[in-house]
């Protein structure tokens, strides 16, 4: 059945894309995205350009410093990661040089890509409120500020601050609130966790089916793969638990990114920049978000599978690129109000 699957996506993206000029080339390849993921993709860029590709998978903090140790010598031309934490630290450690192309502007809008070109977004997700429905009233959680209400109790779970996606959250806190309005939150927060931050966002997800939390945040796609199982455990789960889109009165839901970006030590960059190309167009952003249960980022590109079935919502318009500002101190701050 998945071979199936994939066959008519991949039918289906023949069907959109757009000829590419043809490269003599190579392209190198680190990635964070699990390679049955991002090969199928692959191998039809190869196919389209005549540009051959050598992939290499692993964790985005590794591969990050994999960059930094091999330096100009890596054979990395492009390196493909989750969230945009990875993708600012990647342009902080100077691993990246900036590219411009008028294909990617054209796919990609502005805030979901860096303003200097250092990288693009390739699909999003939102970090968003999930709750059990039979112990919690959803007018009670309507915004991430709720969730430091006094009054609220010990009754929420979420991951550590080690973890990226949390620290994006805080830095998109204090660009909406500055320093000390974010610090109040975050304080007010920990003093409201059900139990230690541990796991990972499915973990905190399974809590509230458990009991053992009210409340929790975590990624869109986790609470889609629940959604998309065959197990009934964890259709068991999303019987459950509800999803809450937050802030829908005011800014919108925190979104985030997968992405991508060329490698300053990249000897193939007309190749790199193709593969990104590639990348953000209608047949393979289809393709990316089905498989991954995200959002295109294209706004041509519809959302699908699971995803979809959670319905419309209001996006943060908050620029991505701003998250680079307050990277170091989301950390700080998180530190300080006692959140580990």
């Amino acid at each position: 059945m998945k071979q199936i699957k994939y066959g008519l996506v991949l039918v289906f993206i023949f069907s959109f894309l757009v000829p590419f000029k043809s490269f003599a080339s190579e392209v190198n390849i680190y990635s964070a995205r699990q390679e049955h993921l991002i090969k199928p993709l692959l191998d039809i860029f190869q196919e389209q350009t005549g540009i051959s590709y050598r992939l290499l998978t692993g964790q985005g903090p590794a591969l990050l410093e994999r960059l930094k140790s091999e330096g100009i010598n890596s054979p990395a031309d492009v390196l493909l990661t989750v969230d945009v934490g990875n993708l600012v630290a990647a342009k902080q450690s100077n691993v990246l040089r900036p590219v411009t192309s008028e294909v990617l502007n054209a796919n990609i809008p502005s805030q979901y890509r860096d303003d200097e070109g250092y990288w693009y977004g390739l699909s999003a997700r939102s970090r968003v409120i999930y709750y059990a429905p039979d112990r919690v009233d959803p007018a009670r959680i309507s915004t991430y500020e709720s969730l430091a209400d006094a009054d609220l109790g010990y009754r929420v779970c979420v991951r550590s601050s080690s973890n990226i996606y949390n620290q994006s959250l805080m830095a998109s806190m204090i660009a909406h609130h500055g320093p000390e309005k974010a610090y109040e939150w975050a304080r007010g927060l920990v003093d409201n966790f059900g139990r230690r931050p541990q796991d990972n966002d499915t973990g905190q997800i399974r809590a509230v089916a458990s009991g053992e939390c009210d409340v929790a945040i975590a990624n869109t796609y986790y609470f889609g793969r629940l959604m998309s199982s065959q197990d009934r455990s964890d259709q068991q789960v999303v019987e459950r638990v509800a999803l809450l889109w937050p802030n829908q009165e005011e800014r919108g839901a925190h979104m985030n990114l997968s992405g991508a970006g060329v490698t300053m030590s990249s000897k193939n960059v007309d190749a790199a920049v193709a593969l990104i190309e590639f990348l953000s167009q209608e047949g393979a952003q289809s393709f990316y978000a089905a498989e991954n249960n995200e959002y295109p980022v294209n706004p041509r590109v519809e959302p699908s599978g699971a995803v979809k079935e959670l319905g419309g919502f209001k996006a943060d318009s908050l620029n991505l690129s701003d998250i680079e500002k307050y990277s170091a101190q989301a950390l700080r701050i998180m530190d300080r109000a006692g959140w580990r």
